[in-house]
């Protein structure tokens, strides 16, 4: 079932809402773990995607991804719906065609939109990730770095990949830090409640007051390098005494 044809005046006419056969593929290799999440990026890039309006939404409605509950945000000027992640981020629904629309809103009119200018249109609102066809067949959360370099038309290298921190962002964050008094030694590696973890290692005996310094530092140098602000998507800290 192909669902509703897209708008003729758009400057998709002619399509007729039917999903990427290549995307398609690597989504499905990507669900049997077989494709890498940069791979499913990279065949999203120059594809469209169907952004959903929906004419009548309450001012918040709940919508499940991924076995979670999500709140769901209308636009009150356009209709535009954004989702809620688990994590509290912010999300742009997007689709790869008519027929998982439809499995997840019946009710949603496609919005055919290359996805740059999708990305671009959510980096403008200010929500941070972009989930690829919700309802499924095939759910995929596209994280802030990989939205930002949709947006600018970029290819996007995780920061981590097979479970190695990226050479590049293991000197950025070494390279911030070693102006920071206090701290020893700090090296990024891959996280588990984050994309990335940075190790620590300062002084002993330091008092509560101290500590929050330091970090409060360490936090603040690290959001203010252009490698670690475009290649990490969320960082977390592990302390121990040098």
């Amino acid at each position: 079932m192909r669902g509703r044809e897209l708008p003729p005046s758009s400057p998709f006419a002619g399509d007729d809402g039917s999903a990427d056969p290549a995307l398609t593929g690597v989504l499905a290799r990507y669900a049997g773990g077989d494709a890498a999440l940069a791979e499913v990026v990279a065949a999203l890039a120059p594809t469209r995607v169907l952004v959903p309006v929906l004419a009548e939404l309450e001012a918040a409605d709940v919508v499940e991804h991924d076995g979670q509950a999500h709140t769901v945000d209308k636009e009150a000027s356009a209709g535009i719906v954004a989702l809620r992640t688990p994590d509290g981020r912010t999300a742009l629904p997007v689709f790869t065609g008519v027929d998982a629309m439809t499995r997840w809103r019946a009710d949603a009119r496609p919005v055919p939109t290359a996805v740059p200018r999708a990305a671009l249109s959510a980096v403008a609102e200010g929500w941070e990730v972009l989930v690829l066809d919700p309802a499924g067949p095939v759910t995929v959360a596209l994280p802030r770095t990989a939205v930002y370099a949709l947006a600018q038309g970029l290819a996007w290298e995780p920061a981590v990949r097979d479970g190695e921190v990226a050479d590049d962002v293991r000197a950025a964050v070494a390279g911030a830090l070693a102006g920071v008094h206090l701290v020893v030694h700090a090296e990024a590696v891959p996280g588990t409640r984050a994309e990335v973890a940075v190790r620590l290692a300062l002084p002993a005996g330091l008092d509560r007051a101290g500590l929050d310094r330091v970090l409060a530092q360490v936090n603040d140098a690290l959001a203010h390098d252009p490698v670690v602000a475009a290649r990490v998507d969320s960082l977390e800290l592990r302390v121990r005494s040098a």
